[in-house]
């Protein structure tokens, strides 16, 4: 499949339309766009997309090679704690823009070690992959807390250190396009290349073919001398770094971490899932879902900054309303031909 497949486009196509029928009845409602729709939004709605996008391609990368990762959103929980626990390790009450990149780095290298007990145990030893995601969910929701008592005493983080911005000379005056890409977190744009990249590997190089035909023919891929298992592997520690780099990447952006209720994360590995079915397996197609749940997410931002009463309680369900439609009109979505089945060469 290419990015010009017509499930994808007609997908986008469908979110393209989606959004402008909103537009025209919010216009129906008088709502002032003008000062809904201002850079700042989208700067914040980039920023919201960024964790999701990144969970999004891994997850997708995981099941185009045949195995299904829910666990999605317990590694961006540990990616999220692991981070602040490592930023306050490092630079105590007081941490630099240093430390945190450093505590993103050690905390995907600690998700990279989480996923490989997790790939042998879903590869090696072909346990469940619906029960050992659900399990690494769980953990996740019990380690997030449990790293925030034993590093703070609470369960919530105090302040720590958010990622600065970086500004480019002269590109970041460009009227709209300016603040947007030329002066924003340095990991918005890391995202926005990692999507470019993994469309190119995944339609652009053999690894990429073979990784497409581990999910759909492996007896084919097995017998043209390419280990089926060990592209697996690849993908599937891939799909939990990516995670994990996603959990860090919302610490950054929100500069502490929150352990209470379903942690900071709140569902986002879950919408990550959504957003590549959205996407129809295409990482381009996989973030452009993401920037529409992450613009549904801060719409509550905009509507108390231009005054229009609707309750808030709403306005947060917009996001897991969209996932509903989403997966009610694509459910269609056809998945890899031998996602979720153990493979053992003939050898």
């Amino acid at each position: 499949m290419d990015f010009d497949d017509r499930g994808t486009r007609l997908r986008l196509g469908a979110a393209v339309g989606t959004v402008v029928l909103a537009l025209a009845a919010a216009v129906a409602l008088g709502w002032p766009l003008a000062d809904i729709l201002t850079v700042g939004f989208v700067e914040r709605t980039l920023q919201a997309a960024t964790p999701i996008a990144l969970a999004s391609i891994g997850g997708l990368y995981a099941e185009k090679s045949g195995v299904f990762n829910i666990g999605l959103e317990g590694f961006m929980i540990f990616g999220a704690a692991n981070t602040g626990a490592l930023v306050w390790l490092l630079g105590g009450e007081s941490p630099t823009q240093a430390d945190l990149w450093v505590a993103m780095g050690l905390a995907v290298a600690l998700s990279v070690a989480y996923t490989v007990l997790f790939a042998v145990l879903l590869i090696r030893y072909k346990a469940n992959q619906i029960v050992a995601g659900l399990a690494v969910w769980f953990i996740g929701l019990g380690f997030g807390p449990f790293t925030a008592v034993l590093v703070w005493g609470n369960r919530n983080s105090p302040g720590l250190v958010s990622m600065a911005d970086v500004t480019v000379p002269g590109l970041a005056e460009l009227p709209v396009v300016g603040p947007v890409l030329f002066d924003t977190s340095p990991l918005v744009l890391l995202t926005i290349l990692l999507a470019i990249g993994a469309w190119v590997f995944l339609y652009r190089t053999r690894y990429g073919y073979w990784l497409q035909a581990a999910g759909e023919n492996p007896e084919a891929l097995d017998t043209a001398g390419v280990s089926v298992n060990h592209v697996r592997y690849a993908a599937v520690i891939f799909s939990g770094a990516m995670a994990g780099l996603a959990g860090a990447v919302l610490l950054a952006h929100s500069g502490s971490f929150t352990g209470t209720g379903q942690t900071m994360v709140n569902g986002r590995g879950w919408i990550g899932i959504v957003a590549y079915l959205f996407g129809n397996y295409n990482p381009l197609g996989a973030a452009a879902a993401a920037l529409l749940f992450g613009g549904l997410d801060m719409l509550q931002i905009q509507f108390q900054t231009v005054g229009i009463q609707v309750p808030n309680r709403l306005v947060n369900l917009f996001p897991y309303a969209a996932v509903v439609v989403v997966l009610t009109v694509w459910s269609s979505t056809r998945m890899p031909s031998a996602l979720g089945e153990p493979y053992e060469s003939e050898d």
